[in-house]
């Protein structure tokens, strides 16, 4: 083994670099300049870039055309033409409710988390010692959400209120035993809400009763129901009766509350509910037309290990000290794959940590005060309402009016609105709806009387109407939020420094590079995040008319062509909001279409042992029977076996799910005759667009014969990870696949097939950055950045191939994006594991790979194309340290137990308290690299004990005497 090669010479050639037909900002995305490429090439072996992707990527199916974009703009040039679709936004005051509400985001977050690349760049916290920040505010957003339901655990977020809501109905019928089909859903629940239990309920075999809670005769068996609170016309019920009745039937049930009423009402835990989800969207969390917004789910103790989604617990360090960790991990779906409680592998960890100090800043009396300033006005909006002849439908509510129209016309009263830019809901031709929010004010009122009037002249004035009567019947009595957390940082200034001192506890893009395998954590430009909070984006509701969204559909129409150009396929679907989502969708669509053809039975999904984790638990979901394909000895699918399961499963192979380039990191050869065997015996291929960032400008799912395909908007396309979120997963369909794409019950779109999210268009707001992405890098970056991704990720592999075998590679010895370093050898001869090597990073300053996924104590490494070489020869640099300290251990010069890589990562307290102990030096320890005296990011805690957290579990806030 050689472990001192000389290291490649890093170069700038100016006059070589000016001559790449590059806009200037696809040379700001792409890392390495025209001399570096020229020396990693010259490291390969290979003269261009147009050899690696010769030797790369298999002839028969690359993409030998430009791809027809338009032509790439500069950021200023993007950003005044992205100004201009805005423009054509309209933003009107929006009281429809049904569950989204302006709000006001208070800047001291939106600064400091929302625009924070400190806060949108980390990856999910799967190494806790480099992210103690991120679970710190998210086990408080668990434990605001324990509090307000006064339920026992909470998790970490989901995607939205309607899938919580359906995952909510999932875990219920997998606990529920009395063998029943049925699921009630109350009739007051919002209508996109019932629209994803359908769309969920359908390949389940769940059978939805839509009905009246107080009519309901329990005459059918049901295993769960679903109540909405307050209800979706703003009616507070007390469900107690009807709890009381369904736990009697053996039935377990879900209340859907909206939190910031649950600082004025009956928590769900004293109704007797057992499980509460609901969305926090309103705790700072901008409208943007549907999201992203971060629901929640939370339930009782005992059902713990089949939440869906993550939970932060707490456990502690090496040290002893407290430490906060992703508790439960063997929920996690790459682990549990078919036997998975839910696909969810994302959060929307972002938008939880802002709900979390939101509610932080404000506190249980902020809270309060807010939610009661509402009522105050939504109470005396209705003693106007009713001055003006209206009736109201409930007398009983919180922030939510339904109003009976009598003799008035309905077009009347919303021109009227329209005439002050204000939307109303439409219940039908004789009610509408009205619901308050933190923006309105008591001129707000005066514009919705005179609305109702249809006149300016009121016959009465606010201050004769005010009173302080509460409408509200079951009036909390239990304290929230009493922790210290929430009761501290009130002042802009303390705010301010906690979120300071949270984020320098955490690693994310601004600290290094994070070279995860599958994850596609590159450059999150600040000109693509811009947008993100311009008003004209992110204060749209979901559901206002489409004549004020004209700049979303235009929007929506581009990036679906240029998705629909880069991936080949004929149409394309933006309402998934994760990638999770996306494949689900994907799965879906094929459904429809075996049924519309009578062909419902085919029910078998072939599924790759390599496959991410997520594709069979999604084929689950959707009603599918996974059946496994072996990979070969190179790390392909085993055509062979393939062949064989098809032809065993002819009659009744629904699809082939498949990752390309795989998961292993290969173009794999074979890809069309795998899809054509598919094909041959009935079945439909779904793509998995993980690995996307390998294929744009060079290759195309639907070229390459994938019927579906779900794209990573947040990796492929620069929407930032977020610490887990957010996401979003569109996907794309060939044409006979069009009919059965996602639509939405409450706006006309798509196809057959219902919702699968809870707007129409997902996480509207930062489809922006995928937009602003595109449009400046043109289809020559677009392919540029394909071709430098690959040629890192080879790079990468040749500098190491000496060090760490390369798991697996395609015919000329090359990798896609990605590499796989086998470090299984290191525990024969050192007994060090893969989380050895992956906390020792920490110490140099990285975070670690893919971690022992696809393959067991192997590392998986993705560069990405926004890395320069410079910080790749540093990443390879630290690789290659570690690999002598190992052979340290293997020569017996460092002890096999007490040595730099068991007891990292190495915390400042660590080195600087007590004696020092260990067979090697301070310095050693905490500066084992030139850069790491440079710049240092200390771990804030020592290594975390899992299994001790586990023994021990806690969701939520400990007492401050704890942490003494």
């Amino acid at each position: 083994m050689v472990l001192n090669p000389p290291r490649p010479q890093s170069g700038r050639n100016i006059l070589a670099d000016n001559s790449q037909k590059l806009t200037s900002f696809a040379q700001r995305h792409i890392g390495p300049n025209f001399g570096d490429i020229q020396q990693m090439l010259g490291v390969l072996g290979l003269t261009n870039l147009d050899e690696l992707i010769d030797k790369t990527v298999p002839q028969a199916i690359r993409f030998n055309q430009t791809l027809q974009l338009p032509a790439a703009q500069s950021e200023y040039a993007a950003l005044g033409k992205l100004k201009q679709i805005a423009d054509q936004n309209q933003v009107y005051r929006s009281y429809i409710g049904m569950g989204y509400y302006d709000c006001i985001t208070p800047t001291v977050i939106q600064r400091n988390i929302l625009e924070n690349p400190g806060w949108y760049t980390p990856y999910t916290p799967y190494q806790p010692e480099i992210a103690q920040g991120r679970l710190e505010a998210l086990l408080n957003f668990q434990t605001m959400i324990i509090d307000l339901t006064g339920l026992e655990i909470a998790n970490a977020s989901l995607l939205d209120e309607a899938t919580a809501a359906a995952e909510a109905m999932s875990m219920s019928y997998d606990i529920c035993k009395n063998k029943s089909h049925n699921y009630f859903v109350s009739r007051e629940c919002h209508p996109q809400t019932i629209n994803v239990l359908q769309t969920r309920a359908k390949p389940l075999g769940i059978n939805i009763i839509i009905g009246d809670h107080q009519s309901f005769d329990f005459q059918e068996s049901i295993f769960g129901a679903i109540l909405q609170y307050p209800a979706t016309d703003g009616t507070i019920y007390d469900y107690r009766h009807f709890i009381e009745k369904s736990h009697a039937h053996s039935a377990l049930v879900t209340i859907v509350a909206d939190p910031l009423s649950l600082t004025l009402l009956t928590p769900p835990s004293e109704l007797g509910a057992d499980i509460a989800v609901g969305s926090t969207q309103r705790f700072g969390i901008p409208l943007g037309f549907g999201g992203p917004h971060a629901a929640y789910f939370t339930t009782k103790e005992e059902y713990k290990r089949l939440v869906p989604g993550r939970i932060v617990g707490v456990s502690k360090d090496i040290h002893g000290k407290l430490a906060y960790r992703l508790a439960l991990q063997t929920r996690e779906q790459h682990i549990r794959r078919d036997k998975a409680t839910s696909n969810i592998c994302t959060a929307q960890v972002l938008l939880a940590v802002m709900a979390s100090m939101y509610a932080v800043y404000h506190g249980p009396d902020g809270l309060r005060g807010i939610a009661k300033n509402i009522h105050q006005l939504t109470t005396t909006l209705a003693a106007g309402l009713k001055k003006l002849g209206y009736k109201i439908s409930s007398e009983n509510f919180f922030d939510t009016l339904r109003v009976e129209l009598g003799n008035t016309r309905l077009d009347a009263i919303l021109d009227a609105a329209n005439n002050k830019n204000i939307n109303l809901r439409i219940f039908d031709n004789s009610n509408v709806g009205i619901s308050l929010d933190e923006t309105t004010t008591e001129a707000d009122l005066i514009d919705l009387w005179q609305i109702f009037a249809l006149k300016d002249e009121l016959p009465f004035t606010v201050e004769r109407l005010t009173s302080s009567y509460p409408h509200i019947s079951q009036l909390r009595q239990t304290q929230y939020l009493t922790h210290p957390v929430f009761n501290r940082y009130h002042s802009e200034t303390d705010l301010l420094r906690y979120l300071h001192q949270l984020e320098t506890k955490d690693l994310s893009l601004t600290t290094s590079m994070i070279p995860l395998g599958s994850c596609t954590m590159k450059l999150n430009a600040t000109s693509e995040m811009i947008p993100v909070t311009w008003a004209e984006f992110g204060k749209i509701h979901p559901f206002a008319p489409t004549s004020q969204t004209r700049g979303y559909q235009i929007l929506f129409q581009q990036l679906e062509a240029w998705l629909g150009e880069i991936t080949g396929f004929a149409g394309i679907s933006l309402q998934p909001n994760a990638g999770s989502q996306g494949e689900y969708a994907g799965l879906l669509v094929i459904n429809e279409y075996h049924h519309s053809r009578g062909e419902g039975h085919r029910n078998v999904c072939l599924i790759p042992q390599s496959a991410h984790g997520t594709n069979p638990a999604s084929a689950v979901m959707c009603g599918m029977k996974v059946i496994g394909v072996t990979c070969d000895q190179q790390g392909n699918i085993d055509v062979e076996d393939l062949k064989a399961k098809a032809e065993k499963h002819s009659h009744e192979l629904a699809a082939l799910m498949v990752t390309y380039p795989s998961t292993h990191g290969v173009f794999e050869e074979a890809i069309q005759d795998i899809c054509a065997i598919v094909h041959n015996h009935g079945g439909q291929v779904y793509m998995d667009g993980a690995n996307m960032n390998a294929q744009v400008g060079i290759c195309r799912p639907g070229d390459i014969g994938a019927d579906v395909c779900h794209l990573n908007l947040h990796k492929t396309f620069c929407i930032p990870h977020g610490g887990g979120g957010p996401g979003m997963g569109p996907i794309g369909v060939s044409s006979h696949l069009l009919p059965f794409l996602p639509g939405h019950s409450v706006v006309r779109m798509g196809g057959e097939l219902g919702a699968v999210s809870a707007a129409p268009w997902g996480s509207a707001s930062i489809l922006v950055i995928s937009w602003m992405y595109m449009i400046m890098m043109g289809a020559d970056g677009l392919t540029e950045a394909t071709k430098i991704a690959i040629l890192n990720a080879n790079y990468i592999a040749k500098r190491l191939e000496l060090y760490y075998p390369i798991l697996y590679q395609g015919k000329n010895g090359l990798v896609a994006h990605e590499c796989i370093l086998d470090l299984r050898s290191l525990k024969k001869s050192a007994h060090i594991e893969i989380d050895d090597v992956a906390k020792r990073l920490m110490d140099y300053g990285f975070h670690a790979p893919t971690v022992s996924w696809p393959v067991a104590g192997t590392i998986m490494v993705e560069p990405t194309e926004s890395e320069s070489k410079e910080e790749l020869d540093r990443f390879c640099d630290a690789l290659i340290a570690i690999r002598e300290e190992v052979a340290t251990i293997e020569s017996g010069e460092m002890d096999i137990q007490d040595n730099v890589l068991k007891n990292a990562p190495h915390t400042a307290e660590s080195l600087i308290v007590g004696e020092w102990n260990h067979p090697y030096s301070r310095e050693q320890a905490a500066y084992p690299a030139p850069w790491n005296k440079e710049y240092k990011l200390w771990p804030s805690v020592g290594r975390i004990d899992a299994a001790f957290g586990d023994r021990n579990f806690v969701c939520s806030c400990l007492p401050m005497e704890a942490y003494s």
